[in-house]
Formats: C-alpha cells, structure tokens, sequence
C-alpha cells in the first residue's frame, strides 16, 4: 500500500507566526513562515492556529522582514495580543504553485522511497537544505537508522506526490 504526503491530506498549511502587538489600534507583527512572503499582500482573511472559520483581514503592510496585520474583532493592543504566538494558516488549495519539478517540503516529508528495482528505502522523514542541494532524510518505521538521498536530478528519479512515493537511483558510495 502506498502511503500518501501528509500535506496531500492537510486541509491546511502554516504561513506565518503571530508576534508581539504593533502599536494601539491592534496591528500584530507576523513572522512569515514561507517562502513567499508576498502572498500576504491582499490577504483578505487566514485562520488562526486550528480555527473552524478563518478571520477577516482588515489591513496588511510589508515592514521591513515583518509583516503588520490587524484582524476583524481586535481592535485595541490587549485584543491583539491574545493572537500572539498563534500560528497562522491557508487552505491547501491557496498555496503558491510552483513550477514543474519544484515541490513544496510538507509535499515531499511521509513520502514513500524506492530503488530502481522496486525495493523500499523507507519513507522521507525530513529535508535538509544544505546551500549547494537539499537532502531527503530517510529512514524505515522502527529503524533509527538513516538513509540521506541527495536531491539530485540524477539521483533522484521520480517524485509522485499524489501516489506518495519517490524513485532514486542512489549513488555507488550509498549502496
């Protein structure tokens, strides 16, 4: 049976951080989380840590690495503050597409590795970026033991997200 990606069942992703309140009128300070940060821009609403409905965005501005959001219902400092250190999230569906062969981390985590031969590694436990590529992190469930796959085009064959698995040839030293 084929495991699928966590995310590929996860209504929601994390976007940003709640931080500490910005001025008297209940703007927030947020931390974003993601590599778009720019997504915020125009952000009519985002649910707050796990929240049935999301709130209501009424204002968002850029502020140097931060971003200041103030939301529908805390309109004074003490309001805003109760936010503060909550986790911030989108629907699956609002993430920012990629292109082709690009993958999100949370899409490649929980997928299953096989060899050319069919034979499984074990599941990606993490992804390592170390600068030059990153490395998928890989181990077998009740093994402590770790497989690290460089993400490389020649080592790495196949990634079908939707189907949950990743295809590697893996490299002579690594057999």
């Amino acid at each position: 049976m084929t495991k699928l990606s966590p995310s590929a069942v996860e209504p929601r992703i994390i976007i940003g951080k709640v931080g500490a309140p910005h001025g008297v009128h209940g703007d927030l300070k947020i931390i974003p989380l993601t590599d778009f940060p720019e997504r915020f821009e125009g952000m009519q609403s985002v649910y707050v840590d796990q929240t049935l409905l999301p709130i209501a965005a009424v204002d968002v501005k850029n502020n140097a690495q931060l971003i200041l959001m103030r939301f529908q219902g805390y309109s004074t400092r003490e309001e805003a503050a109760q936010l503060t250190k909550k986790l911030l999230y989108v629907d699956r569906s609002e993430v920012v597409s990629l292109q082709k062969g690009q993958y999100y981390t949370f899409d490649i985590i929980g997928l299953e590795v096989f060899d050319e031969a069919g034979v499984s590694l074990g599941f990606v436990t993490d992804v390592l970026q170390t600068g030059s590529n990153d490395v998928y992190v890989t181990s077998k469930k009740g093994s402590a033991a770790q497989l690290l796959i460089p993400a490389l085009k020649s080592v790495v064959l196949e990634i079908a997200v939707e189907a949950g698995r990743m295809v590697v040839r893996l490299p002579e030293e690594l057999n």
